[in-house]
């Protein structure tokens, strides 16, 4: 996979509708699939030109074509001036940077918004810009790599008894927004039991790898809440406002993926919480640790002081000392600090320092 990036900045000057791709080029090659489908048949294919896209336009039956790659614009183009598509709009699909949005145009609707996937090799969070355009019969995909989110959805598509196959595009409009949101319920699973597995970790182990998983962990949620809150505002937005292309028994829909939406915002909230109490939890065990440390090196400091001053009168060169000629000066001089240590160790004792 290439790992080139678009800087920003080779944009800046063009004018007003060019398309120059933005962000990371996640696939190789540009994958292009087709599902087009009523309630008796259904026809799936993988395509190579874009312009064998084209027929679908006409067609009386849903179709939904899949881009998989937002690196060639020149293909995006095409497909974008044959459904008549504004070019500012394909400005902003090859733009991964856009905000979350929906947009009402005279022949189709525009939603823009981040779809999100945990990779468990590398524990965490993937993030590209996923695009809608809606039409009166089709609707037009657009990821930045290929994954397999949207492979329940397709099973669903190719299940004649499904509800989705007596619908419309705003329909599987709605299909794929609540596909991706459910996906983000997987994701805050997944961080959940990562929470508890810090929490557990956290009582045995005061390593700093743990710390930086507590950090690792308050920026995928970062990232998470980052995506849900657009999102959340986008389809607010359907519900409030009245679009054309979207049938008004089908809002009720929107107004589900609202209230997911929603729950999702709140457990992020509380996951939030939680891993900034684990993050407070070990920023305290390391000063108590410390306090500890130092603690035990004060008090054998303090025990030491008074023996290192008997030790010095006594390691002074004067000639006429009593203790000296004393036969018993040396027991009687460890006797005075085993004393003094004793007594220091009562006080400490006493005073619950240890």
């Amino acid at each position: 996979m290439s790992e080139s990036v678009t800087s920003v900045s080779e944009k800046v000057g063009t004018s007003p509708g060019t398309l120059v791709h933005i962000g990371e080029r996640r696939v190789e090659k540009t994958r292009i699939r087709i599902m087009d489908y009523d309630a008796g048949q259904i026809r799936e294919k993988e395509v190579e030109e874009i312009e064998e896209c084209f027929p679908f336009k006409e067609e009386p039956t849903v179709t939904w074509i899949n881009i998989d790659g937002l690196h060639d614009v020149e293909l995006i183009e095409r497909i974008g001036r044959h459904f008549d598509v504004h070019h500012l709009i394909l400005e902003d699909i090859v733009h991964c940077g856009t905000r979350p949005k929906i947009e009402e145009f005279d022949t189709f609707t525009f939603i823009v918004f981040k779809m999100l996937d945990y990779d468990q090799e590398s524990d965490g969070i993937v993030d590209e810009q996923f695009s809608i355009i809606l039409g009166q019969n089709f609707v037009l995909s657009f990821q930045e790599r290929e994954g397999t989110v949207f492979n329940p959805l397709r099973d669903r598509i190719r299940n004649a008894k499904n509800r989705i196959r007596k619908k419309g595009a705003d329909y599987l409009t709605y299909a794929l927004i609540d596909t991706v949101v459910d996906n983000y319920f997987i994701i805050l699973e997944s961080l959940g039991d990562k929470i508890d597995e810090l929490d557990e970790e956290l009582v045995t182990s005061m390593a700093q790898e743990t710390f930086q998983s507590i950090n690792r962990m308050k920026r995928k949620l970062i990232t998470l809440r980052r995506a849900v809150n657009p999102l959340k505002e986008l389809i607010n937005t359907v519900q409030k406002e009245e679009f054309d292309l979207i049938d008004e028994r089908n809002v009720i829909f929107f107004k589900d993926i609202h209230d997911h939406a929603v729950q999702i915002q709140e457990t992020t909230d509380i996951f939030r919480e939680l891993t900034s109490g684990l993050h407070d939890i070990f920023l305290n065990n390391v000063n108590n640790r410390t306090n500890e440390i130092m603690k035990t090196l004060t008090i054998t400091a303090t025990i030491f002081i008074p023996l290192t001053f008997v030790a010095g009168i006594y390691g002074m060169n004067f000639k006429y000392m009593p203790e000296l000629e004393w036969r018993w000066g040396y027991f009687g001089f460890w006797g005075l600090i085993i004393g003094i240590v004793g007594i220091m160790f009562c006080y400490f004792k006493r005073k619950n320092w240890f």
